[in-house]
């Protein structure tokens, strides 16, 4: 598909402060684009750079093969959802979302034709003569996105959109602004410190760290194939352990654990520099190995916790090199596990991941761990 947005090597610094580091990012038209971080991680600064809010210090943003970097915001044609919703308090809801039209000089028959229509979408046909203060906060938010979208920009934003609602509110909302945005084929991107959020909406996620990118790709891939520790520990709950190379081909890899276990895992054709891993695991994909299932990889351990959490047991165990695990096991597939009991558990090589160990010192704390 055409690339309607491209960031290219933008920084962004206040003084010394690097908020933002050599941005590289290419949005697709039509696509639903999540930048993700943890805050200060330059995911709203980047998001205020597109709108034009702040002024790039180095690089280039183009929209539809135009070099905006240096226009204002209102020359950028972009619409915009606060996490505010920044309603106008004395306008109607149908004169909130006509604000933009009129500020284009939209003829009054057409932009009232444009506000019907859109309320159509965001199902709020009934509340045009009503004021923001007389409506939800879903039904506000609703409104800031009529408002951003009525003149068909060629880019929407949103600014942590869902971030003031309830949950189940929030996730209703998740799944009524994707539709909307589907529909549309409007080319959005968003910025959230919410995982799931972002795991639920996007096409794609941006994972954000300290000014730089981590990783682009798709939620999928993200949450099955981190490229390192820190999108890993970031998207969902996973289990690390150490471990040390022993062989490796274009199919699997042979990993010496910390606890002496030495168990295969997939490479999907990718090689590793280094002979210090970690074997990245999602509590989901480890089993219990007593319901006769052929699996590659078993560990034994002893049960710390049990915690029922309704569709899942969330089980807490420790090897006997005191490595701690969770696992999550199906309520329906689980036996009565108790506290102190000795479990043997596992899994197959194609789920897990291996990652860089990027601490300090890693290669001899993890060839001393191996072989004592």
């Amino acid at each position: 598909m055409a690339s309607n947005l491209e960031i290219q090597n933008v920084s962004k610094y206040y003084k010394k402060f690097r908020a933002v580091h050599n941005a590289n990012v290419s949005v697709e038209q039509g696509e639903f684009f999540t930048i993700l971080g943890p805050s200060g991680s330059g995911k709203t600064t980047l998001l205020k750079l597109i709108a034009g809010f702040e002024e790039v210090s180095s690089g280039a943003i183009m929209l539809s093969n135009e070099n905006i970097s240096a226009k204002k915001p209102y020359e950028r044609n972009i619409g915009m959802v606060f996490q505010n919703y920044a309603l106008f308090p004395h306008m109607t809801v149908a004169e909130n979302i006509a604000y933009p039209l009129k500020r284009r000089k939209v003829k009054k028959q057409e932009a009232k034709q444009k506000v019907e229509e859109v309320l159509k979408i965001v199902h709020l046909e009934q509340y045009a003569n009503h004021f923001p203060a007389q409506m939800s906060g879903g039904q506000q938010q609703r409104v800031a996105l009529a408002r951003a979208i009525v003149f068909r920009p060629p880019l929407l934003l949103l600014d942590e959109p869902l971030s003031a609602l309830d949950k189940n509110l929030r996730q209703h909302m998740q799944i009524e602004i994707k539709n909307i945005q589907e529909s549309l084929g409007i080319t959005t991107i968003s910025v959230t410190h919410d995982q799931e959020e972002a795991l639920t909406m996007s096409d794609r996620i941006c994972v954000m760290n300290n000014g730089g990118i981590e990783q682009i790709d798709t939620p999928e891939n993200l949450y099955k194939y981190p490229k390192n520790r820190f999108v890993a520990e970031f998207i969902g709950e996973i289990n690390l352990l150490k471990g040390i190379m022993v062989n490796e081909d274009s199919e699997n890899a042979s990993i010496q654990l910390s606890n002496g276990h030495v168990v295969t895992i997939q490479t999907r054709g990718k090689s590793h520099d280094t002979k210090s891993v970690l074997v990245a695991l999602r509590p989901e994909n480890i089993q219990l190995a007593d319901y006769g299932k052929t699996l590659k990889n078993t560990i034994q351990a002893k049960v710390m916790s049990v915690i029922y959490v309704g569709e899942a047991l969330i089980v807490i165990v420790k090897t006997k090199k005191g490595e701690e695990l969770k696992i999550k096991i199906p309520s329906l597939l689980s036996h009565a596990i108790t506290v102190g009991e000795e479990l043997k558990f596992g899994w197959n090589p194609q789920d897990a991941t291996i990652l860089k160990d990027e601490t300090k010192n890693n290669e001899s704390a993890a060839l001393e761990a191996v072989s004592s």
